[in-house]
């Protein structure tokens, strides 16, 4: 115990200096170099909020200001602006990030692995790898979903670990209120009640209450999503008295499942299937390679060891965030901007398992590793500081 709370108050200390640095070297970078995007400093905001506002945040504050007028708005999900909205008497940016700081994961993910590993040491590698994340601007500095997102669902995660699954459910329902990917998280719910009993002892939970859980959590966790589709259909498609600017006729309406986020999607940010599969987007796909390989080595590496009879606690508990990142990695790989995997590859705690079985039993992977997240979490933190891509 004495070892844990040496851990953890090391951990505070160093996700603390980690996220002083991040600040400090945007600040710098923001103020010392020229901006490929001047934008920032046409918005009346404190100095001290001149680095925060870069890409997304610009959509996050117009909605939380105004709220959804523009069609394309309709691709971010309200969590964050109301956030922002309830903190926008104050500096805004400023204080979200705050908020954001306070979301901190790093001994969530510390408790998540000693719980399924046993290992208080390991808990500790994994956790100080956790402060090298693959876009720190985003993670660690800015008012972005990825950091509520990532904090609810590593919460989730260790609930549906402990058996406690209205808790679980209702972190993974504030997740999906930030992003839509969040309906993923579900399926930790359903193996947890339905998938993993059922492997255990091959037979299927014999109780009703069992399956009337599993469909009121799974539509509670669905829910925010349900409702932003529902806010965006009235809005465009009943012709009520709200006016929205759009510059692309509402012909999603008329379809069989009309969906305004898929429509968003496509229209402004060209998801669909290969869409993103040009030569033009190669270095994208160069820039995202690290995370994708490491994510998928780890998950071949434990289902090898699952398939082969290995049911040992943590090999078992590891299941569902192998095929959670294998469904997310498919999805970011053929359906979206690949680079995407850079702020959502820290949502999944597998990211940085994966980092430490590199460092425990592959000692010259763990070295590219550890080196690419140093030089690139650096590089990227300097091209949102002077905003531009990839974000």
């Amino acid at each position: 115990m004495n070892l844990e709370r040496q851990h953890i108050t090391r951990l505070v200390l160093l996700s603390f200096l980690s996220r002083t640095f991040i600040y400090l070297f945007a600040y710098w970078s923001s103020s010392s170099l020229p901006l490929f995007d001047a934008s920032p400093n046409l918005v009346l905001i404190s100095r001290w909020s001149k680095p925060l506002l870069r890409w997304d945040v610009f959509h996050f504050a117009h909605i939380a200001e105004h709220g959804y007028v523009y069609e394309h708005e309709w691709a971010f999900f309200p969590g964050l602006p109301l956030l922002m909205s309830l903190v926008k008497n104050w500096d805004m940016l400023l204080a979200a990030s705050m908020v954001a700081i306070a979301c901190d994961t790093t001994i969530v993910l510390y408790r998540l692995t000693l719980h399924h590993f046993g290992s208080s040491n390991l808990a500790f590698l994994t956790a100080l790898l956790s402060l090298l994340p693959s876009s720190p601007a985003t993670l660690r500095l800015a008012p972005y979903a990825e950091p509520f997102f990532t904090y609810f669902s590593y919460r989730g995660m260790l609930f549906c670990a402990q058996s406690k699954w209205l808790f679980a459910t209702i972190c993974f329902c504030l997740a999906n209120t930030f992003r839509s990917n969040g309906i993923l998280l579900s399926g930790f719910i359903l193996w947890g009640l339905l998938v993993e009993p059922l492997i255990k002892t091959t037979k299927l939970p014999m109780r009703l209450s069992v399956y009337v859980k599993s469909i009121a959590y799974t539509a509670m966790i669905f829910a925010p999503f349900i409702y932003h589709q529902t806010t965006g259909y009235l809005a465009f498609c009943t012709g009520g008295d709200h006016k929205h600017i759009h510059t692309a006729g509402p012909s999603w309406c008329s379809q069989s499942l009309p969906l305004i986020y898929s429509h968003v999607q496509s229209t402004y940010w060209n998801f669909g299937l290969l869409r993103y599969w040009t030569l033009a987007q190669l270095p994208n796909f160069i820039i995202a390679a690290p995370p994708f390989i490491v994510m998928i080595a780890y998950s071949v590496h434990i289902l090898r060891k699952w398939m082969r009879g290995d049911a040992s606690k943590s090999v078992v508990a590891l299941i569902p965030h192998t095929i959670h990142a294998c469904v997310l990695c498919c999805m970011l790989l053929f359906n979206s901007h690949v680079q995407i995997v850079l702020r959502l590859a820290p949502s999944m705690p597998l990211i940085y398992w994966a980092a430490a079985w590199l460092v425990m039993d592959h000692a010259t992977a763990a070295r590219w590793w550890v080196c690419w997240s140093i030089i690139w979490g650096s590089l990227s933190s300097l091209l949102w500081s002077t905003f531009l891509p990839p974000a």
